[in-house]
């Protein structure tokens, strides 16, 4: 049976919602769980209505866009439906697949993808996320990173220095704009992620790991919201998690 809507708090977007299983669907149902408005967007329409559906389901309030992170013209569209009534509060940019690619099978057009995921897209919908809540002096902007924003190691090398200039932008972003009452964070994401893409793609590293040796995307998006919570008086900007037998 399913629930009473909760009460609208406001909205959220969050950008890079796969599967049901991924983070991004995680962080969009901890949000509407929330009483927040949420649009959720994505580039694969199909695995957006599976979320939403779950999502409505539950009583929250949702709505799907397809976009592309790194065209400006998506996202300004995305923010006028999802800010329409003037009340967007927190914006997640979830966008970023990892590949397994050493240097010298890593060509110009692989590590301009990965840039432009990461980093131009994560710019994009930053600032204009960045522009709103400047105005209002108020809203929250979480950038999801990874091990590679902080060290290179093949054969990871072109998803590193895109991480990498993910993690410049949020930190330009937070100088520019927290004194303006925008909260700015970026959360390291130190290991690997349960859920569908991780048992695809590094199936045996992820199953090696054993119990809790893998972050959980529910308690991964706790973290999100409580950043999210934050007084003023004591943001955090960085947040490192990861499941706790992960060495570091």
């Amino acid at each position: 049976m399913a629930q009473e809507p909760t009460v609208n708090k406001g909205a959220a977007i969050v950008v890079g919602v796969g599967t049901e299983s991924g983070l991004g669907a995680a962080l969009a149902r901890r949000f509407a769980q929330e009483g927040l408005r949420v649009t959720i967007a994505g580039r694969t329409p199909e695995r957006l209505r599976v979320v939403a559906e779950k999502i409505a389901a539950a009583g929250g309030a949702v709505a799907i866009r397809t976009a592309d992170a790194t065209s400006e013209a998506d996202v300004a569209a995305l923010f006028e439906e999802a800010d329409r009534d003037g009340d967007l509060k927190l914006v997640a940019y979830n966008v970023g697949n990892n590949f397994a690619a050493s240097a010298q099978d890593t060509t110009p057009e692989l590590f301009e993808r990965l840039w432009r995921q990461n980093a131009l897209g994560g710019f994009i919908v930053g600032r204009e996320a960045a522009r709103r809540f400047s105005e209002r002096w108020q809203g929250t902007i979480l950038f999801t990173g990874a091990t590679a924003s902080l060290r290179a190691r093949p054969p990871f090398l072109a998803f590193a220095a895109a991480k990498a200039a993910l993690r410049a932008v949020a930190q330009g972003l937070a100088r520019e704009f927290g004194p303006k009452g925008v909260h700015v964070a970026h959360i390291v994401i130190d290991g690997v992620i349960a859920g569908e893409y991780a048992a695809t793609n590094f199936t045996e590293y992820a199953r090696s790991k054993g119990p809790d040796g893998v972050l959980a995307v529910d308690d991964i998006a706790d973290a999100y919201w409580a950043l999210h919570c934050q007084k003023r008086s004591a943001w955090t900007h960085e947040l490192d998690l990861r499941p706790f037998k992960e060495p570091f």
